[in-house]
């Protein structure tokens, strides 16, 4: 009898203190912490998701060109936009670069001009970013700043090439930036290339290093410091989309955003590069003597340019560096076609077997992309099916 009561007790003693720790646990759901004399309890509360994203935050996978929002359409269409985009204003843009530097007298001030260029593209971002309604910066400012530096040298160095170089040796250098592109993506962001866009990227190599030696035959112009420049500007070209396509879609940043910063910061770095070398007040009175030629014409350039930039940035948060690369060298390809049509050069028929290897690289770039809907033929399978057809062929003639 005395057990069972002993029993009884214990167990209303153990109730008692569920019942107290239950109690204790209420109270400790509503404050965020609390000490005991024994324990320390922690209360997390997570607020809801509508508390947690803001409308900025909702709509971040937005992208928007020059005020038309490609988000809204289906992904073929925003590839036709893009690349129509690149390819219109870019096209545009090469004809007024090499007309610019067909001026007589002004080949020796290629960093003036891209000071000119980086004056209006942080104009024209300025006055974009005014037009949207989230004008917040994103992107750290150190993150910037290296970006500058490397737009800086990408078109500087390029600009001044053409001091040095003609104009389709100067594009087919900058075409040869795929492999770059791929080993950056590598190092930079961990990116893994099939056999498909490696090949893409050795034919499109492969081309233009012929189509370069082709040039060199037909119309020697070759200069060592002209190679190194764009050699120089290849490799910044190659880190710079890499980075971008980073920066953007880590912080989420926009088009007209990356465009103000960075040319911006990349004006005031070549600006003091040019007070240092003394290079400023010689290119200033050669472009008050043709103010038309120069500045007139540097106003076109940067605004296609400008336009084409964005639509190139927009291309590259949707479709990754690899892809707008290869869009970018394709429309290269054009514009050396477009400058023998419109400015007198030599011909040969190598510019055209090099060209074609170019356009089987821009194929095996675009199959790498939509290996799920476009289903080629292996050559276990063609095999086999020349050998049944072989077959059927054997047994119809014995029959």
């Amino acid at each position: 009898m005395s057990a069972a009561l002993s029993d009884r007790g214990h167990t209303e003693r153990e109730e008692q203190k569920e019942d107290n720790s239950s109690t204790e646990c209420s109270e400790i759901g509503i404050m965020d912490l609390k000490f005991t004399s024994s324990r320390k309890y922690i209360s997390i509360s997570v607020p809801s998701k509508s508390q947690t994203m803001s409308p900025h935050i909702k709509s971040v996978d937005d992208v928007v060109v020059l005020g038309m929002n490609l988000s809204k359409f289906n992904k073929p269409t925003q590839f036709f936009i893009c690349v129509s985009g690149v390819f219109m204003f870019y096209l545009i843009y090469g004809y007024l670069q090499e007309l610019i530097f067909s001026v007589e007298g002004f080949k020796p001030f290629g960093w003036y001009l891209t000071l000119v260029q980086f004056g209006f593209y942080s104009i024209f971002g300025l006055i974009e970013l005014q037009l949207i309604q989230d004008k917040r910066r994103r992107i750290p400012g150190k993150t910037y700043m290296i970006i500058a530096f490397l737009t800086v040298g990408t078109m500087g160095l390029s600009n001044t090439s053409l001091g040095y170089l003609n104009y389709p040796t100067q594009v087919i250098f900058k075409c040869c930036k795929l492999i770059p592109v791929m080993i950056g993506g590598v190092f930079i962001q961990g990116k893994r290339y099939n056999i498909a866009d490696v090949s893409a990227a050795l034919c499109m190599s492969l081309g233009l290093i012929w189509f370069t030696l082709a040039d060199s035959t037909v119309a020697p112009n070759f200069n060592l410091t002209g190679v190194v420049l764009i050699s120089l500007a290849l490799c910044a070209d190659a880190v710079i989309g890499n980075v971008q396509e980073k920066a953007m879609k880590l912080h989420n940043g926009s088009n007209s955003e990356m465009v103000l910063y960075s040319y911006s910061i990349g004006f005031v770095y070549i600006l003091f590069g040019l007070t240092f070398t003394s290079g400023l007040s010689p290119a200033v009175t050669f472009c008050s003597k043709h103010p038309v030629q120069t500045y007139g014409y540097a106003f076109l350039f940067s605004l296609t340019g400008y336009f084409g930039i964005s639509f190139v940035l927009a291309l590259i948060k949707i479709f990754g560096a690899l892809l707008a690369v290869t869009v970018t060298t394709g429309r290269k390809a054009m514009t050396i076609v477009l400058s023998f049509l419109f400015f007198a050069k030599p011909f040969t028929f190598q510019y055209v077997w090099s060209g074609l290897l170019v356009v089987l690289g821009i194929f095996l770039n675009v199959y790498s992309k939509n290996m799920d809907k476009i289903k080629l033929p292996s050559l276990d399978g063609l095999w086999k099916k020349s050998v049944e057809e072989r077959k059927t062929r054997t047994l119809s003639q014995t029959v």
